[in-house]
């Protein structure tokens, strides 16, 4: 059957001397050691099943051996990069997803806690979150979860993994195109465990049609990632990212822009920080990024947040819809005034269209085509991208859609959008507050590495429905060079600060947490009216996203795998 790519091409794999203007010389990017990099990094499995082990070392010994017997199946960026490229270029060709190739793949994190256990102190890790651990930093009140009340289901002492007392010291990833072939090699792990527990098992999949690439919510997920500079080979035009937008060669595909490796992956030059607004670029390199002093075998390693959180569609969809009766907002030419309402409490459609290209309706194909469902800023105006008459097939061209026009004051995407507050791209303080400018927006990004799990609801925003099923959600993972100023940064300062980006702004409607000490859950947000743009402030005492477990963790390299397993 033909499915729709939404993806532009990519370099078939093991294709050297590309000159094209997409892969232009790159000799002062680093060289990545691709075959030290676990592959859920970079470029990042993208598998629609995983399953995620979380581990209690027993007998440190037999762990060790244990994990000294698995170090060969570790999945490189090398080869996951490869099949990637393989697979990505098939599909290109035959114009529908094939299974003409398949893979497993298997990657290994700890937790502080876990290396502490097997002898290798993190004393002098730089990052405290690391150190201190998820459950620790959420008791503190750091990313406001529900602590005041006892019996909350996001209170870390009811979470189902990763609360006090049931943390776990190890996770193993594990991802396949076939659910067979990801339980075949779940078998073959579990099979052969030694020194460790199983102490909790959770599976992630892609949502059935037609909630494909779909979150619970039925919003499209996942369209806005950073690219990450750097080579792949000592060939001067083989960029991991192609840099795809002929209006900005800084840029992967259309509003992407690509970031020093060392924002991700230790090691490597990282973004600088711009907090004062100085005059630095996007594209000048700050210093490699570093675990800590003496910690040279963190090198090629990330941070990697697991945070489990549960969703209640029939909350959220009830609330949509009630809040487009209470506006007496209209239902847009395509979908109901409740998919309205939802727009602008993502700024996106559930299509994934961004409402600063469309904001009076959903636009499929918009969402459809990734030159340009991200290609947009909030300050400035975004021009069109004509066909370059360039013989590269990898330039996107982004000229059959309404281009986006500058929303400093949130009229077509709210100041409180999701998508505005976790990533404010060029974003500005119209009160003169310390906003971060748009360079050092940067140094807080995250590679997301996230699935769905549970069923999927029947439940739309236009016909909320209760199926009774309360455990369902995201498995959100994020990879990172410093939880502190990575994930904890984000939800602090942006999602659950009211007063970002300007006073009263208010909170991030769907994953905002109020940090208002207590049982005060209180949240407001904003919503925009169609046509003329009035706001109004709504307000909600519901968490529609619930933290139930996780962990941090520090993903090794391969050669730091074999240390440690040593």
């Amino acid at each position: 059957m033909t499915t729709t790519v939404r993806e532009a091409p990519a370099p078939l794999p093991l294709q050297g001397g590309l000159t094209d203007p997409a892969h232009p010389d790159a000799s002062n990017e680093p060289v990545l050691e691709i075959d030290q990099i676990q592959g859920n990094i970079v470029p990042g499995f993208n598998k629609d099943h995983q399953t995620y082990l979380f581990l209690s070392i027993d007998d440190v010994d037999d762990f060790k051996a244990w994990l000294a017997s698995q170090v060969p199946f570790i999945s490189t960026t090398a080869e996951v990069l490869t099949f990637n490229r393989l697979f990505k270029a098939i599909r290109d060709r035959r114009q529908v997803d094939s299974s003409a190739v398949k893979s497993t793949w298997m990657n290994i994190v700890f937790s502080s806690q876990g290396l502490g256990t097997i002898g290798t102190p993190t004393d002098g890790f730089d990052d405290e979150a690391f150190k201190d651990g998820l459950a620790a930093r959420s008791l503190a009140d750091l990313l406001g979860d529900p602590i005041g009340d006892a019996d909350a289901p996001g209170n870390p002492a009811n979470w189902v993994i990763g609360g006090p007392g049931d943390e776990a010291d190890v996770v193993v990833i594990v991802a396949a195109d076939d659910p067979e072939d990801l339980t075949d090699e779940i078998a073959r792990i579990t099979g052969s465990l030694m020194g460790a527990t199983l102490i909790f098992e959770q599976d992630g999949a892609t949502l059935p049609d037609p909630l494909r690439g779909h979150e619970q919510f039925g919003f499209l997920d996942g369209v806005s990632q950073p690219g990450v500079r750097g080579r792949v080979s000592n060939d001067p035009h083989d960029v991991l990212t192609p840099r795809q937008n002929p209006n900005n060669r800084d840029q992967g595909k259309p509003g992407q822009d690509v970031l020093w490796p060392g924002t991700f992956v230790f090691g490597y030059p990282s973004q600088q920080a711009n907090p004062d607004g100085e005059n630095l670029r996007l594209e000048d390199p700050g210093p490699l990024s570093s675990a800590g002093d003496g910690l040279d075998w963190t090198i090629n390693g990330s941070f990697l947040v697991i945070r489990r959180l549960r969703q209640n569609v029939f909350a959220l969809h009830s609330f949509l819809k009630e809040t487009a009766t209470d506006l007496s907002i209209p239902d847009p030419p395509t979908g109901v005034a409740a998919d309205f309402v939802g727009s602008r409490l993502v700024g996106r459609w559930r299509s994934g269209a961004p409402v600063m290209r469309t904001p009076d309706q959903d636009d499929p194909d918009l969402a459809l085509d990734d030159c340009a469902n991200n290609n947009f800023e909030f300050q400035a105006d975004t021009p069109p991208i004509p066909p370059t008459g360039s013989p590269s097939p990898f330039d996107c061209r982004d000229d059959q859609f309404p281009h986006s026009h500058k929303d400093p004051t949130g009229v077509r995407c709210p100041l409180t959008g999701h998508i505005r507050k976790v990533y404010p791209r060029d974003d500005e303080s119209a009160s003169g507050g310390p906003l971060p400018n748009e360079v050092d927006t940067q140094t807080h990004r995250l590679l997301r590495r996230g699935l769905p799990f549970g069923e999927s609801s029947p439940s739309t925003p236009g016909d909320p429905q209760d199926d009774g099923i309360e455990d369902r959600g995201l498995v959100f993972l994020a990879y990172q060079s410093s939880i502190v100023n990575g994930f904890e940064f984000v939800t602090r300062n942006w999602v659950n600060q009211p007063n970002f980006k300007d006073p009263n702004t208010g909170h991030d409607p769907i994953i905002g947490q109020n940090n208002v000490a207590g049982e005060n859950r209180e949240r407001n947000f904003i919503v925009t009216e169609p046509n003329n743009g009035s706001a109004h402030v709504v307000t909600t005492q519901v968490d529609w996203v619930i933290p139930t477990g996780g962990g941090y963790f520090f993903a090794p390299s391969i050669d730091a795998l074999a240390m440690l397993a040593s």
